[in-house]
Parts: C-alpha cells; sequence; structure tokens
C-alpha cells in the first residue's frame, strides 16, 4: 500500500520517521495501559467516565511527545491519589463496577453523578482499552501495525471476548458489571448471544443491562436507567452484607 499512499499524501514514506512513530505511540499504549490498572488500586483513583475523557489524546495524538509527556504526568496523579487513598468518588467507595459496552456520550456526567451519588464506583471499562497496541514494534512497522490492529477486542471471537472479561473482572476486584446495550453498536454490546448468562454462571458477579446507545439519546430512557441502577447498587450492597 506504499506507493498509493505516497500518491495521495504527495511525498515518499520516511521510514525512519514511520518507525520512530510507532515507536512513540507504542510507549504511549503503555503509559496509557498503567494509568487505567491505576484502578485496581482500592478506593479507585479515577472512573470509567474519567477515563472517557482522559482517553482523547491516546486517540488522536497517539505517536507525539507530547501525549506521552501528558500521560506521565497523569499517572504520577493517579499514584499520588493512591498514596493517600484518594478515591475518585465523594463519599465512601461502597462497591465497585465495571462498565461493558460503548459509553452514552451524551449522558457520560448524567451517569457519573448518578453512581457517584450512590457510592458506587464505575472503576474501569473494556472500551476504554481499545486504544492499547501493546503489538506495536518500531523493529517491524508493518507486520506489528498488522497484529495490533487485528488483536482489538472489538473482532474478536466471543471465547476470547469472555476470557478477557473474566479476567478484567478479577483484576479490578469488583461487585458487578453493567453492560451497555448500544442500539447502534452491536459490535460494542457484549451482551448478546448468551454472553451475559455464562459470564454470571462462571464468576458469581451479578450483572445489569442497560438498554440505550452511543449517541442516540431517543434510545435511552433516563428514568428507566436510573430506577434499574438504584435497584442493582441495592442488589450489590445487600449481597456484601
Amino acid at each position: 500500500m506504499v506507493e498509493p499512499l505516497e500518491r495521495i499524501a504527495g511525498r515518499k514514506l520516511d521510514m525512519d520517521e514511520l518507525k520512530n512513530t510507532i515507536g512513540l505511540s507504542r510507549r504511549c499504549s503503555d503509559l496509557w495501559e498503567e494509568c487505567l490498572a491505576a484502578a485496581a488500586a482500592c478506593p479507585s483513583p479515577l472512573t470509567f467516565f474519567d477515563a472517557t475523557t482522559l482517553m482523547d489524546p491516546a486517540v488522536i495524538g497517539r505517536g507525539t511527545e507530547a501525549v506521552i509527556d501528558l500521560y506521565r504526568l497523569l499517572l504520577e496523579e493517579l499514584n499520588e491519589r493512591i498514596k493517600r487513598s484518594e478515591g475518585a468518588i465523594e463519599g465512601d467507595e461502597r462497591c465497585r463496577i465495571y462498565w461493558e459496552g460503548m459509553p452514552v456520550w451524551g449522558r457520560l456526567s448524567g451517569h457519573s453523578r448518578l453512581f457517584g451519588d450512590l457510592g458506587a464506583a464505575v472503576i474501569a471499562s473494556t472500551y476504554c482499552s481499545s486504544w492499547i497496541f501493546s503489538a506495536l514494534d518500531p523493529a517491524e512497522p508493518f507486520e506489528s501495525m498488522a497484529r495490533a490492529y487485528t488483536e482489538l477486542f472489538a473482532v474478536r471471537s466471543e471465547n476470547y471476548k469472555e476470557k478477557y472479561i473474566r479476567e478484567k473482572l478479577e483484576f479490578f476486584k469488583r461487585d458487578g458489571i453493567v453492560y451497555h446495550d448500544a442500539k447502534t453498536c452491536p459490535g460494542n454490546s457484549n451482551c448478546r448471544y448468551g454472553m451475559v448468562q455464562r459470564l454470571q454462571a462462571h464468576t458469581g458477579i451479578p450483572a445489569l443491562v442497560i438498554n440505550g446507545d452511543l449517541n442516540d439519546l431517543r434510545l435511552i430512557s433516563d428514568e428507566q436507567t436510573k430506577t434499574k441502577v438504584e435497584a442493582f447498587i441495592e442488589q450489590l450492597e445487600e449481597a456484601k452484607g
């Protein structure tokens, strides 16, 4: 693809520049992974809702020094919060939740307040990890890019997805899992084909499915979501005693 892309770009491929950019992208991915992993601390220093905005540099600025500097600062702050036992939600972290699926972009603030006011920290997600490309290797620019983009969670088998989510649920020490069934993005709605039932049977972790969409807010009922979330958090707290 190099030759046709050179014609489109109007410049020749600089292999050294490509390798350097891939190296920076890999470093960005590694730092972002470390930032997300900080949420395994109790209390968690960041939430899923924080991560959906903090991931923006990894999405649009990957391959630049500026993004690496930013995530180094973020990681330092998260580690300081962990040392101080400073959680991301106000008050006590009464329960910890893993979010599976896309966010409802038009309700980030509302959902953050909804869970936070109930003492529930939505600490992690599969979605925000979509910008971790651990296969990138500047020594093999083309091959590693191919591996990185074909290893993405969204294009993997149901067996792989189930194993991945089970490992994340254990790592983040969560009490429950919320699935967002986004009507216009079935590829990122991993609550179909029996996934919810299989994971709950294997892990014993309670689950809730929220119906909605990532963008079309006509497909989400705020009142229904609030009622379901409140009942779910009550269920989790009763299970913890």
